[in-house]
């Protein structure tokens, strides 16, 4: 993805730099807008600001605080309109349409921005608001992405056991759950902290468990297991009655089976079993566990 300026077809930096603000002037004057440029550009950096768009009073050599984006011909355009998103940053907004080749979002401008179904972690739905960046595509075009990892900060005010809210916006089978904490800051529940049927856009609350040197958060959805130890006990209880009282496997089943049956590691599976033996709601025999 190219996302910092558009380049022209010599390869070389133009002054026009789409989807971000900038301050252009005056250079010429036409029935229906004016045309602006850079300090020292040529006539082929030029880009139009309809009239209805020129402040009062403007004339040759006024500068402009402007927009660069595609109009619905795809022609550079500029505009005073401040967009709800501009390049190098996020922001959520809103779906207003789902078509057969993606969703277009409503970020203040005439026309919407295009969110390919290729740059979506999950399917959204109208008046669902993802968060997004922009880039833009090999055509030239500005287009929204749901992929955020690289535009995300790493100077959260958090530590070590602090509690945060976020929302998961990508999943990896290799890395974990990829989290945006405060719809700012970078966070990974790893692989291993993985519990239940978690899926990209799911909110969640979770628990700092480490700042890692780059700044970026590592979390866990469990509390401290010395917490956590009575909750997974009760799920563990509800799980043997759906099984009729008789839980067909015990902790000598693979991780693998545990992991799938009771979302709980292996060693966490243990410590609930450990107490409810204690409190002699269960007994444990050669194959299965039994209600008591």
């Amino acid at each position: 993805m190219r996302m910092l300026n558009l380049l022209d077809n010599g390869g070389e930096e133009t002054m026009l730099r789409l989807g971000e603000r900038q301050e252009l002037k005056i250079v010429k004057k036409v029935e229906f807008g004016v045309y602006l440029a850079g300090e020292g550009a040529d006539e082929n950096e030029r880009v139009l600001l309809p009239a209805k768009q020129v402040p009062e009073g403007a004339g040759i050599g006024t500068c402009v605080d402007v927009f660069l984006y595609r109009d619905s011909q795809d022609r550079m355009i500029a505009t005073t309109a401040h967009p709800k998103l501009v390049m190098g940053q996020i922001s959520r907004l809103r779906v207003v349409q789902v078509s057969k080749i993606g969703a277009f979002l409503d970020w203040g401008l005439e026309k919407d921005l295009f969110l390919p179904f290729k740059q979506q972690t999950w399917s959204v739905t109208v008046g669902e608001e993802p968060l997004v960046a922009l880039y833009i595509d090999k055509s030239g075009r500005l287009c929204a992405t749901m992929k955020i990892y690289h535009f995300l900060n790493t100077d959260s005010p958090y530590q070590k056991e602090d509690r945060v809210e976020g929302q998961i916006y990508e999943i990896s089978h290799n890395f974990g759950a990829f989290v945006v904490v405060d719809d700012r800051y970078s966070a990974l529940i790893p692989q291993k902290e993985l519990y239940g049927p978690v899926k990209a856009g799911d909110r969640i609350s979770a628990r700092v468990t480490n700042v890692r040197e780059d700044g970026k958060l590592t979390l866990s959805i469990r509390e401290k297991s010395y917490l956590q130890i009575g909750a997974d006990a009760e799920k563990l209880l509800q799980l043997i009655d759906s099984y009729d009282g008789v839980l067909p496997f015990t902790e000598k089943a693979s991780p693998e089976v545990i992991r799938r049956e009771t979302q709980m590691s292996k060693n966490e599976f243990k410590r609930a079993l450990g107490n409810l033996l204690k409190n002699g709601k269960i007994q444990i025999e050669e194959k299965v566990i039994r209600k008591v």
